[in-house]
């Protein structure tokens, strides 16, 4: 059995409050990684092109608001 199958054998034997504890953590792992991700294409200017159009869309009426 690899490591995986054994994390996922012992995730199925959570009881639900564990379960939900668990779950909520690996979330703010990915949440933290998704804003780190983000920070770092924005330092390297990988966004500009993205927020120079979306400037120029709304700046030409092509937007709506929210």
């Amino acid at each position: 059995m690899t490591k995986l199958e054994q994390i996922e054998h012992q995730v199925k034997q959570l009881n639900p409050a564990d379960f939900a504890e668990i779950k909520e953590c690996f979330l703010e792992y990915e949440w933290q990684e998704w804003d780190q991700k983000i920070e770092q294409d924005a330092k390297s200017g990988k966004l500009k092109a993205l927020a120079e159009k979306a400037l120029a869309d709304h700046a030409a009426g092509r937007t709506n608001p929210l």
